[in-house]
C-alpha cells in the first residue's frame, strides 16, 4: 500500500508539472499572438522586397527563365568594378537605361534587354536603372537571367499618381508604373544626368550606344517625330475649343512622338522642373477631360514641337495594333534599329495564344522564357 500510495502521489505531481507546463505554454502562445496583432499594420507596410523574400516565386511559371548568355562582345570595353553599385552609377562612361519593371510585362522586359545585350558593342558599359512598383522581389530572378547584368531596382509608390490619373480607352494605360517617366529625374541619382528611357515591349537589333550619343542640342528630350500624325487626335473638342487650353501650342509645331523611346537630358529636366509641369496638366485633364490616352498627351503638352528629332528607325512602334483589337502591322518604310510592340497586342500573349502576327516572330528570337515541363 505504501508503494501504491508513493506511486499516486508521483502521478499526481506529474500532472501537477504537466499541467504547469500546458499553462506556460498556453500563456505564450496567447502573449505571441497578441503582438503579432499588434505589429500587423507595421507588417503591412513593409518595403515590397522585404515582404516578399521568403516568397516561392521560383517555382512559379511566371519565373522560369533560360539564363541569357554572356555577351563580352569586344576586348576594347572598359571594364568597371562591381563591389559598389553605388560608385558605378557615377561612372561618366555608362549609357544609362531606364524601364519600368514588373511581373505582368516581364516577359517582355527580358526579351529587351537580351536584345540590348546581345547588339551592344559594349555590354560592359551598360546600366540598367529598373523601375518597379511590384510586391514581388524581381531582383534575384534578374540576377539569375543575367548574372553580369549591371542594375539596380528602385521603389516607385503608386499612390503619387493615383490621385492624379484619369480613366482612359484603355484599362493598362491607367496603370501607376505607366506615369513613372515623368519621374525619372526624382527616382535616379542626381550624379545620373542623361537616360534613355525604354518601354517593356521593345526589341533592339542595332547598338544602343549609337543612339545613347544623339545629340540633343538646347532640348531635354529627343525623341523620333511623327509630323504627319494629326495631332489634333490626341485631345478631346473641350480642349480644342478652349483658348486657355490649346494656346500652348502658339509658336510652336508639335508633332507626335511616341514616349516609348526617348533620350532625356535629366540635368536640364531637373533645372526646368518638366515633373511639375508634366503634372499639372494631369490636374487639368482631371477636372476638364482634355485627352483620352492616359500618360501621352502630357508629354505632347510640355514638349510637342520642343523635341530633339531622331531618326525614326529608332523607334518603329504601333506593332501592337491599335488600343483595342491589337491588329496586326507592318513596320514602316525605312531602316531598322528598334521595333515596338505599342498599342493592344502583345507579342507574347500572340504567341502563346497561336494567334501570332508575322513580325512576332522576330521577338520571339530574344525570348528567354521558358516553362517547366
Amino acid at each position: 500500500m505504501k508503494l501504491n500510495s508513493k506511486k499516486g502521489s508521483q502521478e499526481d505531481h506529474n500532472t501537477e508539472d504537466k499541467m504547469t507546463c500546458f499553462t506556460e505554454i498556453s500563456s505564450l502562445m496567447i502573449t505571441i499572438s497578441i503582438v503579432i496583432i499588434l505589429a500587423y499594420p507595421f507588417l503591412q507596410s513593409s518595403p515590397p522586397t522585404e515582404a516578399t523574400k521568403s516568397s516561392n516565386s521560383n517555382h512559379d511559371p511566371l519565373f522560369s527563365y533560360r539564363q541569357s548568355p554572356h555577351f563580352k562582345n569586344s576586348p576594347k570595353c572598359a571594364t568597371f568594378p562591381t563591389n559598389s553599385i553605388s560608385k558605378k552609377i557615377c561612372n561618366p562612361s555608362l549609357v544609362h537605361i531606364s524601364m519600368t519593371l514588373d511581373t505582368k510585362f516581364l516577359r517582355g522586359s527580358v526579351a529587351a534587354i537580351h536584345s540590348i545585350l546581345r547588339h551592344s558593342h559594349c555590354p560592359e558599359n551598360l546600366f540598367f536603372h529598373f523601375i518597379s512598383s511590384d510586391s514581388t522581389n524581381l531582383e534575384p530572378h534578374l540576377e539569375k537571367i543575367f548574372p553580369s547584368l549591371a542594375f539596380k531596382i528602385y521603389y516607385f509608390n503608386p499612390g503619387i499618381v493615383r490621385n492624379k490619373i484619369s480613366s482612359t480607352i484603355r484599362e493598362a494605360l491607367e496603370h501607376p508604373l505607366n506615369y513613372a517617366r515623368n519621374y525619372l529625374a526624382e527616382l535616379l541619382e542626381p550624379c545620373v544626368e542623361r537616360v534613355i528611357y525604354l518601354d517593356s515591349d521593345i526589341i533592339l537589333v542595332d547598338d544602343i550606344s549609337n543612339l545613347w550619343k544623339t545629340s540633343l542640342g538646347s532640348r531635354t528630350v529627343g525623341s523620333p517625330e511623327y509630323c504627319h500624325a494629326n495631332i489634333t487626335n490626341y485631345f478631346t473638342p473641350k480642349f480644342w475649343s478652349h483658348k486657355k487650353f490649346f494656346r500652348v501650342f502658339r509658336g510652336r509645331r508639335p508633332c507626335y512622338f511616341n514616349t516609348g523611346v526617348m533620350v532625356i537630358d535629366l540635368s536640364k529636366w531637373r533645372k526646368y522642373k518638366y515633373t511639375r509641369k508634366l503634372e499639372r496638366w494631369m490636374k487639368i485633364q482631371r477636372g476638364h477631360r482634355i485627352y483620352e490616352l492616359g500618360s501621352l498627351p502630357p508629354f505632347l503638352l510640355v514638349f510637342g514641337g520642343k523635341i530633339a528629332p531622331i531618326h525614326q528607325k529608332w523607334n518603329q512602334h504601333g506593332l501592337g495594333g491599335d488600343n483595342l483589337s491589337g491588329s496586326c502591322r507592318n513596320i514602316h518604310g525605312g531602316p531598322v534599329s528598334l521595333l515596338h510592340w505599342s498599342g493592344g497586342g502583345k507579342p507574347w500573349l500572340r504567341l502563346d495564344s497561336a494567334n501570332s502576327c508575322p513580325l512576332d516572330e522576330i521577338w520571339a528570337r530574344y525570348d528567354l522564357h521558358a516553362p517547366p515541363m
